[in-house]
């Protein structure tokens, strides 16, 4: 019933309509990355100019306008403190998209708003390039086409269902052009790709960390990374990737180690491997930070596209710029390491130090362990088993609401609350460690991951963030002790994570199937990781190795120059081909009109070339009289007149062409 009275309207409004709910989906497809003001005065003028359609009322003046943009203006400087950017561009270009619907009354208005909303599709590019988005701008644009193809059909009332299948038809021949410029167009940076914006960032591990900082983590089910093992995976309990380590604590926050030592002083890695190496490629997603996550413990720096990462002493890995997109290295790590210095050096003070004025009860508490055990290197496995053992054996709890904690956070861990997640188990771990002169420090990263079935890649999410620590201990150097896993051994063996609530609709779904929720879940992703491997992260190096499958022994960017300039003029040559051929093409409606007139001049009836199929009927009647074959082409005529004007049309152009040639047309020379 819609539809019928959709199809019902005058062309104009039902054109106009059209045009705007393509508007409206393409402004729909940035809610999340504008302000709400300009989603909502998007919507507001959209709806604004459809209730004048719908209505027939005529447009607002200048000053509406002019005062809107004004109201624009203002806001994009209230909230982006420049009307420069990518931000505030894209704020003002959606706006401005919007606005210029309510001066929508010639065709060269609707092309403005065309290539205007053609230019607003690349901007959603800035913020995603995921299949989703892909799928929502390629919809975008065959509504986009169809509306141009649309005003560029004047005469009389064609279907909006043709101009979708012209618009269709253009897409897929610009399909192969677009493949082979995607494929042999050089990707030279900086010219190809985007630069990230150095003030978004994606969410994640931060370089500091407090107290409650990684559980909020556990809230984003989004992927950090994704692994794909050259051979068997790791157990379980050895998947830790390596991120930020802190080593400065001033009673709330941890950071990253500001040591007051010169250089000749510091620590260095000292890191020493053993036993075979894992192999694996890591497609890891920007998150607008400098470093890499690797598998502990990596020896040699991982492959990168562009550019080379370094190794600091404490065993991260960095890049020279922040991560803002998508990228893929390779990568080896030992399983089997040590690292750090063997003896005692003087740097290692700096990880023994403690705020002032903090945790008095933990202080207490390790003056204690040292009566029992004993003090000194000597004794500092025993002090280090002897927490671990507190944590198995106290009653202490994992979880994600541990409620809020005060200043002493290690006090009330230890001997208040007794539950926590990992950061608030690690940061009072390494307090106590401390107090007991045992240099200590905080470990963040991510630990163990899961496999999907459907592309054999392990699956790191923003909820797989931990934090574990390192002990310096004698003749051992750094050693890794995650407290969690005393307090929560499945964590760490077997990923059983803790979930935060989820809403009544996935509960639903999940009491209903939940094998079927994970299994789409994963073909889903599987999907997305392959638009990510061959699309987003189709490099250089990928090029020339097409290339090679294509016979070249050593390609170079001149041979991809040679074969890109070859595709061209083929491409160029077979495009002149069907220029030529599309010349003698029409309006198959017209050419359907074109005919009758040529048979019709054959039997005698030489009418005008540009006569119209009524008149054309009265000219027939008048030359052929009351005939039988007189009286089915005139209604022949008025049928084809029907489907080009009429709002009822009399049939299909397949059926009147099929019409055509059933007419018992008379022999020539008779009437």
């Amino acid at each position: 019933m819609a539809l019928t009275s959709f199809q019902s309207l005058p062309r104009d409004t039902r054109d106009t309509l059209f045009l705007l709910a393509v508007i409206a989906w393409v402004v729909a497809m940035q809610v999340g990355n504008i302000p709400w003001w300009c989603s909502a005065l998007a919507a507001a003028v959209l709806a604004w100019r459809t209730t004048l359609t719908l209505r027939g009322l005529p447009l607002p003046g200048w000053i509406w306008r002019v005062g809107l943009l004004a109201l624009t203006l203002g806001a994009t400087w209230t909230t982006h403190r420049t009307l420069l950017g990518r931000d505030a561009g894209v704020t003002l270009i959606v706006v401005l998209l919007a606005l210029k619907t309510l001066e929508l009354r010639a065709r060269r208005d609707a092309f403005v708003v065309f290539f205007l909303a053609f230019f607003t599709l690349l901007t959603h590019f800035f913020y995603s390039q995921s299949l989703l988005t892909a799928a929502g701008i390629l919809i975008a644009l065959l509504g986009l086409l169809t509306a141009l193809v649309n005003a560029h059909m004047p005469v009389g009332r064609p279907p909006l269902a043709q101009a979708a299948r012209i618009a269709g038809g253009m897409a897929a021949l610009g399909a192969p052009i677009m493949l082979v410029l995607f494929l042999l167009f050089p990707r030279m940076a900086p010219l190809w790709g985007m630069p990230g914006d150095a003030m978004t960032g994606r969410s994640g591990l931060s370089g500091s960390m407090k107290v409650g900082q990684i559980a909020q983590l556990v809230l984003d089910e989004g992927i950090a990374f994704r692994i794909r093992f050259d051979g068997r995976p790791p157990p379980q309990r050895d998947l830790y990737f390596r991120g930020p380590v802190l080593s400065d604590f001033n009673g709330v926050e941890w950071r990253p180690l500001r040591s007051g030592f010169p250089p000749s002083m510091a620590l260095d890695a000292g890191l020493a491997v053993a036993g075979e190496p894992v192999r694996y490629e890591v497609t890891m997603e920007p998150h607008n930070r400098p470093w890499l996550f690797l598998l502990e413990a990596a020896a040699r720096p991982p492959v990168l596209p562009r550019g080379e990462a370094f190794m600091t002493s404490d065993l991260r890995w960095l890049t020279q710029q922040p991560t803002t997109e998508l990228v893929r290295y390779r990568a080896e790590s030992y399983p089997r390491f040590r690292h750090g210095p063997l003896n005692a050096v003087i740097a290692l003070q700096d990880h023994i130090e403690l705020p002032p004025g903090y945790n008095p009860r933990t202080l207490v508490l390790a003056q204690q362990l040292r009566r029992e055990f004993g003090a000194g290197p000597q004794a500092a496995p025993a002090l280090v088993n002897a927490a671990m053992e507190r944590l198995r054996t106290g009653g202490y709890t994992y979880t994600l609401e541990p409620g809020l904690y005060g200043q002493h956070t290690a006090d009330e861990f230890w001997f208040d609350k007794r539950e926590g997640f990992c950061e608030h188990i690690a940061s009072s771990f390494v307090i106590l460690m401390r107090a007991l002169d045992i240099p200590a420090r905080i470990v963040t990263g991510y630990q163990g991951g899961e496999l999907n079935a459907v592309d054999g890649y392990w699956t790191v999410r923003q909820q797989d963030a931990h934090a574990w620590t390192e002990v310096w201990l004698e003749g051992q150097g750094w050693v890794r002790v995650d407290p969690t896993s005393a307090v929560a051994p499945g964590r760490t063996d077997s990923l059983q994570r803790l979930q935060a609530p989820e809403g009544a609709l996935t509960d639903a779904m999940l009491s209903l199937n939940p094998t079927l929720a994970a299994h789409v879940r994963a073909v889903w992703e599987a999907v997305n990781n392959r638009w990510n491997q061959w699309v987003l992260n189709y490099t250089q190096g990928k090029q020339l190795d097409l290339l090679k499958n294509l016979g070249f022994s050593s390609p170079s960017w001149t041979d991809l120059a040679y074969v890109l300039i070859g595709v061209v003029v083929l491409v160029s040559l077979a495009g002149a081909a069907w220029t030529l051929w599309e010349r003698q093409q029409h309006d198959p409606w017209l050419r359907l009109l074109r005919r009758s007139r040529q048979r019709l001049r054959r039997l005698g009836l030489d009418s005008g070339d540009h006569t119209p199929p009524r008149e054309l009927a009265q000219q027939v009647k008048r030359h052929f009289g009351d005939t039988v074959f007189a009286h089915s082409l005139r209604l022949w005529l008025l049928r084809l007149e029907a489907q080009r004007y009429s709002r009822q049309p009399g049939g299909t152009l397949a059926t009147l062409q099929r019409e055509f040639r059933q007419l018992a047309w008379p022999r020539r020379g008779s009437r």
